[in-house]
């Protein structure tokens, strides 16, 4: 029989350094990151900064608070990267902005930021799906080659696996993603938003001991958060909740605590996201995981799909808080990407959209 002919990789390595400059302010971070693709293949991050950001415990940001907040530092967070990578302006190749998902008048923000330096310096303009972005900087860093992917942030929630030069969406939330609903909870137990909700609720959580019953609610690929969340928060409510941790009385042991809480948010939640991605695991015959977004920080969350990995002789792929949680080098390593198969756009074309689908992006550099 002849051998079977596997499709050649469409990325060709480049003639010379490419640098691409990546502003990311979808959310409440403002990032911009710096990175330089070599003629042998290799990538190198030369700078990537961020500033978040932070409202006061028990609030959420806002849209019209979060776009004021990226014009005020949008110049220093572009000039600090720019500086920490010794480069100027005039040596980048392309400038790199996310297009969306994420919330509206931030995204105008950083869209307005990339068009003025484009229309300044005479750069090639590269829009860039920010679901996108974290996979292929998840990739480049942990070495990942075909995974399943688990994207976990404050605005999605998908199970991912790439198929014929698109990212197609196994599973995701029916209706609020993973982040929003730990956000969510943290408000209501009053937490801090330093550095992040879902961080200090990872924090207490590891002080829990009791695990208290909530939904389980995983519906085929997808899963669903909101009665969690309604469930969660009704303990609160709860005539043994006891919001110090301490018992009332010393005879009184029978009591719920936010450490509790939190615990049985992360172990209920987390459980049904190993659940989704292992089916689609054995649905593609992979045995790598790579979980990406910012609650892919979430050390109890990587340890769980760890173990459900090994149990598949598989393994885990994830990054730290400098790559999972939102970051403009994610920006500019999928633009470059784009940029090198040719997918520019002209400034007339660069929008914003607060719903952006992952699989509605044209793979072009893969295989």
């Amino acid at each position: 029989m002849p051998a079977l002919l596997l499709p050649s990789n469409p990325l060709r390595n480049p003639e010379h350094p490419l640098l691409a400059l990546g502003i990311e302010g979808s959310a409440n971070k403002l990032g911009a990151g710096i990175i330089k693709h070599a003629p042998d293949g290799s990538s190198t991050v030369l700078s990537n900064v961020r500033h978040t950001y932070i409202t006061p415990p028990g609030e959420g940001f806002q849209p019209r608070d979060t776009a004021l907040h990226h014009r005020k530092w949008a110049f220093k967070v572009v000039h600090d990267a720019l500086s920490s990578a010794g480069i100027s302006l005039s040596d980048l190749d392309c400038i790199c902005y996310t297009k969306g998902p994420g919330m509206g008048a931030p995204l105008q923000s950083v869209a307005l930021v990339a068009r003025t330096l484009c229309l300044l310096y005479d750069k090639p303009l590269v829009a860039v799906n920010h679901c996108v972005g974290h996979i292929e900087m998840g990739r480049e860093i942990t070495g990942a080659k075909n995974p399943v992917v688990l994207y976990v942030s404050g605005g999605n929630t998908q199970v991912i696996a790439y198929s014929r030069q698109c990212y197609r969406i196994f599973g995701e939330t029916l209706d609020i993603a993973v982040g929003n609903c730990l956000d969510r909870f943290a408000r209501v137990l009053n937490l801090s938003n330093n550095p992040s909700p879902g961080f200090n609720i990872e924090q207490k959580a590891k002080n829990g001991k009791r695990l208290v019953s909530l939904p389980y609610a995983t519906k085929g690929m997808d899963v669903s958060l909101s009665g969690i969340l309604t469930a969660i928060e009704a303990y609160t409510q709860d005539k043994r909740f006891r919001p110090d941790g301490l018992p009332k009385f010393t005879e009184d042991q029978d009591i719920i605590t936010p450490a509790d809480l939190c615990f049985s948010l992360q172990e209920t939640v987390f459980s049904m996201l190993v659940e989704i991605t292992e089916r689609a695991m054995a649905h593609i015959g992979s045995k790598e995981v790579l979980i990406v977004g910012g609650v892919g920080c979430n050390e109890r969350l990587q340890d769980m799909m760890g173990i459900m990995a090994r149990e598949r002789g598989g393994q885990v792929f994830a990054t730290d808080e400098r790559f999972c949680i939102d970051n403009g080098i994610m920006i500019a390593q999928a633009g470059l990407l784009s940029y090198r198969m040719g997918m520019t756009i002209p400034l007339t074309k660069s929008t914003c959209t607060q719903r952006f689908r992952t699989d509605e992006v044209h793979v072009s550099w893969r295989a």
